[in-house]
C-alpha cells in the first residue's frame, strides 16, 4: 500500500502535463497542462508541453488526473494557541496539504480568543514559520467570543484578519450584531455567523422521533432558522457582508434564497458532514457523530446537495474540529460535538460527483474559487498570475480511510474506515510541492 507523504523541496518551475485541467473561476475543463514557475500560474492550456518543455522545469505526467485550483476551506479549528494537544497549526497544515486543502481560515475560538491584533500577529508568525499550507485567521465579532462587546474589527483587519466571526457561538443579542454588521460594512468585512438559538440548541442530536429512540434530548432545526431569518433581516438594514457558517436544514435554505432574490449580500457554507451523513449514522450512540449542529433527516440532507448543485449555497467546508480520545469516550450526550475533516474533504466530496448529484466543476468552484472570492483572497483560480495553489488528485482512485494514517492530532473522523473514491496526488503552494501520494 502506498502512503502520503509530506515534503517540501527547492523551488523550480513545474510542468503538470497530460492533465484533466479544470478551472472553476472560468469553467474551463479540458485536457491540457499546467506551467507554474515563480511561485505564479505561468499558463494553462493545450499544448504547452509540445512546445517544448522551459528549461530546469520538473515535469510530472499527471497521466489524466485532475489539475485544479487548491482547496479553501472557510472553517477550520486549529488549536494553537490553548489546545495545541489537539491540533497546531503545523499538524493541521500538514492534514490540510493531504487533503488538498493550499488555504486554511483558521477559527478565533482558540485561548485566548483572536480578540486583539496582538494574536493575529501571532497566528500568522507561527504560520509563516511552521505550516506548510496557506493560513488565514478570522477574528472575533465580540471580545472573549462572550457575545457583548464588539472587537475592533478596522485594527484586527488590518492586522491580517480576512473575516469575523464568534466560531461555534451566535451572538444572541440583535443589537450587538446590528452594530457589529454596521460597523463592519464601513470596513467591508465580512461577518461569518454560527446560527443556533442557544436557548434552543442544548440537546444531542437532531430533534425528532429517532432521538426519542434513543432517548436523547433533540436540538430543533427552528433553532437554527430562527436566528438566520434575523440576521437577514439586519443585514437587510445594514446592508453590509454577511456569510452563515453551516447551514442544515431546507428551511434555512429557504430563508437563504429569499435573501439573495432580494439583492441582499449574503452567502452561505454547508459542511461536508451534513452532505455526508444523516441522523440515522448515529446508530448505536457513535460519538464520532455527534456534531454542532447535529446532523438532520435525509430530506434535509437532500436538499443540501442540490442547494450546492443549483449554486444556491455557496461553499463546501471542511468543519474541522479536532477532539481527543477523552472528549468522544463518554456518553452520546455528553460527549464533545466536532469531527475531523480537512484531510477527507475532497474525497468525501467526490461522493457527491459520483452519484451525479453535483457536477465536478462546480463542486470544485464551492471548495476553491467561491470561498476565495468571497473572502477577497488571491486563490481559486488557474489564470496566469495568480498563486500557485494547484492540487493533482485522481477522483477514482478507490481507498479505505485508516485512521491511523491521518495526519491532525486527532482521529475523530465520521469516515473511520469509510469506502472513499477519489485522493489528492499532489498539493502544490506558492508553487512549491507540500505533499505528495507515493
Amino acid at each position: 500500500m502506498r502512503n502520503g507523504r509530506s515534503h517540501s523541496n527547492e523551488t523550480r518551475p513545474l510542468l503538470l502535463a497530460n492533465a484533466r485541467v479544470i478551472d472553476p473561476s472560468c469553467g474551463a475543463d479540458f485536457h491540457g497542462d499546467v506551467f507554474l514557475a515563480d511561485g505564479m500560474v505561468k499558463d494553462a492550456g493545450f499544448g504547452i508541453a509540445a512546445a517544448g518543455i522551459p528549461d530546469g522545469a520538473e515535469v510530472v505526467d499527471c497521466a489524466g488526473a485532475v489539475v485544479a485550483p487548491g482547496l479553501v476551506d472557510m472553517r477550520a479549528f486549529v488549536g494553537e494557541p490553548g489546545a495545541e494537544h489537539r491540533e497546531t497549526l503545523a499538524s493541521a497544515s500538514h492534514a490540510a496539504a493531504a487533503g488538498g486543502v493550499t488555504t486554511i481560515i483558521c477559527q478565533p475560538d482558540t485561548d485566548p480568543a483572536v480578540d486583539d491584533p496582538a494574536i493575529v500577529d501571532f497566528i500568522l508568525r507561527r504560520a509563516r514559520d511552521t505550516a506548510v499550507v496557506r493560513v488565514h485567521p478570522m477574528a472575533a465579532i465580540t471580545k472573549g467570543l462572550e457575545g457583548h462587546e464588539m472587537t475592533e474589527i478596522g485594527l484586527l483587519q488590518a492586522a491580517g484578519a480576512v473575516a469575523f466571526t464568534d466560531g461555534h457561538k451566535s451572538i444572541m443579542n440583535a443589537q450587538v450584531l446590528r452594530r457589529a454588521l454596521t460597523y463592519a460594512r464601513d470596513f467591508d468585512a465580512l461577518l461569518v455567523h454560527h446560527t443556533e438559538d442557544a436557548s434552543m440548541s442544548q440537546g444531542a442530536m437532531n430533534e425528532g422521533a429517532f432521538a426519542s429512540r434513543l432517548g436523547l434530548s433533540g436540538n430543533p432545526k427552528a433553532a437554527e432558522t430562527i436566528i438566520l431569518e434575523r440576521d437577514v433581516r439586519l443585514v437587510g438594514a445594514a446592508r453590509s457582508r454577511y456569510h452563515a457558517a453551516a447551514l442544515t436544514c431546507a428551511e434555512s435554505l429557504e430563508v437563504l434564497e429569499r435573501a439573495k432574490a432580494a439583492g441582499l449580500p449574503v452567502t452561505a457554507s454547508v459542511s461536508i458532514n451534513h452532505l455526508s451523513f444523516n441522523e440515522l449514522d448515529i446508530g448505536a450512540y457513535r460519538t464520532y457523530f455527534r456534531l454542532a449542529p447535529p446532523l438532520r433527516g435525509e430530506e434535509d440532507r437532500q436538499a443540501l446537495i442540490r442547494a450546492l448543485a443549483s449554486g444556491l449555497v455557496d461553499v463546501v467546508v471542511s468543519d474541522h474540529l479536532p477532539q481527543d480520545v477523552e472528549g468522544k469516550r463518554l456518553p452520546f450526550s455528553e460527549a464533545e460535538p466536532g469531527a475531523i475533516g480537512l484531510e477527507t474533504l475532497l474525497s468525501a466530496a467526490l461522493r457527491l460527483v459520483h452519484s451525479d448529484q453535483v457536477d465536478l466543476v462546480n463542486l470544485l468552484a464551492a471548495l476553491s474559487t467561491r470561498p476565495a472570492e468571497i473572502l477577497g483572497l488571491d486563490a481559486g483560480t488557474l489564470r496566469p498570475g495568480a498563486a500557485a495553489d494547484v492540487i493533482v488528485f485522481d477522483p477514482g482512485l478507490p481507498y479505505v480511510l485508516d485512521p491511523a494514517s491521518l495526519k491532525s492530532r486527532c482521529r475523530n473522523t465520521p469516515f473511520d474506515e469509510a469506502r472513499l473514491d477519489g485522493r489528492v496526488l499532489r498539493t502544490v503552494v506558492a508553487g512549491r510541492t507540500v505533499y505528495e501520494y507515493v
